[in-house]
């Protein structure tokens, strides 16, 4: 593991419950993305020699994740982040969301957990949170200027700021909802003239600029109008469409 990793480690010496804290630190690097799926994880003796904790912390932690399902161990090989790292209790699968109504009620749900999340996020990030949030949103403007969905994308950049609350629990919560969050066969951008898809990219990358920039800028209020704004509108957007269908 770099050596960036293992300055993470170090907080966890001076813990009152070392397992515990090792097991959160490395939750929360799976969840973040900073450990991907299939990628290996250091040594036992790596971990004891990053954090000065006993073999026997560092076994109880992973034992801990192993049961969340977090990840795998391969005999001989170590211990490795599972190709699907997230356990689902709750899930929002696409045959859920068949029809605009359904769409809107998920909205309706994000809206109170991410409303929460970015007044949080905007009091606790720190800057590598900032910094991936930043990757995030690059990355979805990328997708919006070549013409795309940007659907992961978005996906990836509002879980961003889930994980900037330092609060695991809303990224498990948003993670019942995977990328499907708002679906493709939805967005209907096949149906749009090439001015109205630049109009939509347009107002997308201002909307979730003007999120980030409330984060980046501790900006605690005006994290939450913006984050309320921007589904306020994707909501009023559907509902058009419903009309225009109906």
């Amino acid at each position: 593991m770099a050596d960036k990793d293992n300055a993470d480690f170090n907080t966890t010496q001076q813990a009152p419950n070392l397992r515990s804290n090792l097991a959160d630190m490395l939750t929360a690097q799976i969840e973040s993305g900073d450990l991907k799926p299939g990628q290996r994880l250091p040594t036992e003796q790596a971990i004891m020699t990053a954090t000065g904790v006993s073999r026997t912390i560092v076994r109880e932690a992973l034992a801990a994740l192993r049961a969340k399902g977090l990840i795998t161990t391969r005999q001989g090989l170590g211990a490795f982040v599972s190709n699907d790292p997230t356990p689902r209790s709750f899930s929002i699968i696409p045959n859920d969301l068949q029809s605009i109504d359904e769409v809107l009620r998920v909205l309706e749900l994000r809206m109170g957990v991410e409303y929460e999340a970015a007044g949080l996020a905007a009091l606790r990030r720190t800057q590598e949170d900032i910094e991936r949030m930043q990757d995030r949103l690059d990355a979805l403007d990328k997708a919006l200027e070549e013409g795309g969905y940007g659907a992961q994308e978005d996906y990836a950049f509002h879980r961003s700021i889930l994980v900037a609350t330092h609060n695991s629990y809303y990224g498990r919560l948003f993670d019942t909802f995977g990328n499907i969050m708002v679906p493709r066969q939805w967005a209907r951008l096949d149906k749009m003239t090439s001015a109205e898809r630049k109009r939509h990219a347009a107002r997308m990358r201002r909307e979730h600029h003007a999120i980030f920039a409330a984060i980046r800028d501790r900006d605690e209020l005006a994290a939450r109008r913006a984050i309320r704004s921007h589904l306020s509108k994707s909501a009023a957007r559907f509902e058009e469409l419903r009309d225009a269908t109906a």
